[in-house]
């Protein structure tokens, strides 16, 4: 995981439902697992969410490790790796100094951390929590503590964009563009590097302008074309490139970023109601975080009834769109249709587990709030004709364990660039209203 001299890790619980796999990362440190690690993950071991699947697959992993029984000083990782350890810390929290007056599977996760440190002069052990309050109380008893850091991207800030302004194209550049075959060689317009599959340009010359694509199948820059998806018109240069993007057949995984305001969903949703004809089923799906710290049990009803306020977003999109038509119209009445036939399903994200993912238009709205192996975990499920798209915002998250550096769309982002089947559009204009642009950059 890092570039040291040999240490013990210890592991809090966030880091294994982060990432079940998290034992691979290590390298020649030993990795320790408190009992109250195993304990918390007995509560995660039934369900069919995410976080549950992680309970179960770690939680297997380690049966198989310790096939031949768990001794004191731990099973090996494998060939050049450390020993894992599964250890208790002998006197309880009373190993911090009765700093903690309260016995919590926190304070029993620092307590092993603290006991090891003592048994182990000279050798570092640092614990490793996706949570920030436990990395500070660590630091304040004088332990090292980290955050999981194996699949965060090196700054949010500096992440792919999707697109380019060049300015001082030539304007012959720029004319062809406009001429059949409506293509351009990169060398004649003189980009700033070397050019990546589909990255989007806005070519300049003094008044004259293109929006022109970067084609892996030629590599020629291709002109982008505004273009109308079910009513839905762009309304700026980001909003042109989004729509081409979703609406090409070659490119199977799309990944939208911007913060509110900036059309992300409406767009994607627009497009499969646009392709309705290409694919056997459009989804519509988001994970389900509660806010405020408030669990779904406290809302009232049963499961559709606490689930619906976190589809909301998704239905009022959809709405947007059908308004753009009269209510006596076929269009209007045919989205109607689509959804009472289950052609076109609004869910939460957890629900399509198991599903047999061929022929769909697949979005995922808020995709910031999953972890990477959440990612990678809906993304393998893509059958043949399948188109996936992640909408979402890297600043914006609303699970306690995720940042703008190790949330899933980041890392989906950081990762995928350059494939000739994927695209990527950071929106950065507001177009939802004045009022919601004004808010979302000075608020």
């Amino acid at each position: 995981m890092t570039n040291r001299e040999k240490a013990t890790f210890v592991l809090d619980t966030n880091v294994v439902l982060h990432d079940f796999q998290c034992l691979d990362h290590f390298q020649e440190h030993d990795v320790v697992i408190p009992i109250t690690v195993l304990e918390e993950l007995d509560s995660f071991k039934k369900g069919n969410d995410s976080i549950n699947f992680s309970a179960r697959s770690f939680i297997r992993q380690l049966d198989s490790l310790a096939e031949g029984g768990l001794p004191p000083e731990g099973v090996s990782l494998g060939e050049e790796r450390g020993q894992l350890i599964i250890r208790h810390a002998k006197g309880g929290i009373k190993a911090l100094e009765g700093v903690f007056t309260e016995d919590t599977p926190d304070h029993r996760i620092l307590a092993v951390a603290a006991e090891l440190q003592t048994q182990l002069p000279g050798e570092a052990v640092v614990l490793i929590s996706k949570d920030i309050n436990l990395r500070m109380k660590a630091l304040a008893v004088g332990l090292t503590a980290e955050d999981y850091i194996t699949d965060k991207i090196a700054c949010p800030d500096d992440l792919y964009s999707g697109n380019a302004l060049i300015e001082g194209v030539s304007a012959d550049a720029i004319s062809a563009l406009y001429e059949q075959p409506y293509s351009v060689e990169p060398e004649k317009v003189s980009l700033p590097e070397e050019p990546v599959a589909n990255q989007f340009y806005i070519l300049r010359n003094g008044s004259r302008s293109a929006l022109a694509c970067q084609s892996p199948s030629d590599n020629l820059l291709h002109r982008v074309r505004k273009c109308r998806a079910f009513g839905i018109d762009p309304r700026n240069a980001e909003q042109a490139f989004a729509l081409h993007a979703l609406l090409d057949p070659e490119i199977s995984l799309v990944t939208l970023t911007g913060k509110a305001g900036t059309g992300k969903t409406l767009l994607a949703l627009a497009s499969s109601l646009e392709l309705r004809k290409r694919y056997r089923q459009l989804y519509l799906a988001r994970p389900v975080v509660p806010l405020s710290n408030r669990d779904m049990g406290f809302l009232p009803g049963d499961i559709q009834s606490k689930l619906d306020p976190y589809m909301h977003p998704l239905w009022d999109n959809l709405g947007v769109i059908r308004n753009k038509y009269a209510r006596d119209s076929g269009e209007y009445q045919m989205v109607q249709d689509m959804i009472d036939s289950e052609k076109l399903i609004i869910t939460p994200l957890a629900y399509i587990r198991g599903r047999s993912l061929n022929k769909a238009f697949f979005i995922v709205d808020e995709a910031q709030n999953l972890t990477p192996h959440e990612v990678k975990t809906i993304i393998t499920r893509a059958g043949e004709g399948t188109k996936f798209i992640f909408t979402g915002d890297i600043y914006q998250i609303d699970t306690p364990y995720l940042d703008s550096r190790s949330n899933g769309l980041a890392y989906l982002v950081s990762r995928m660039k350059g494939q000739s089947i994927y695209a990527h559009v950071n929106l950065v204009r507001g177009e939802r209203s004045k009022l919601a642009e004004l808010a979302s950059d000075i608020l």
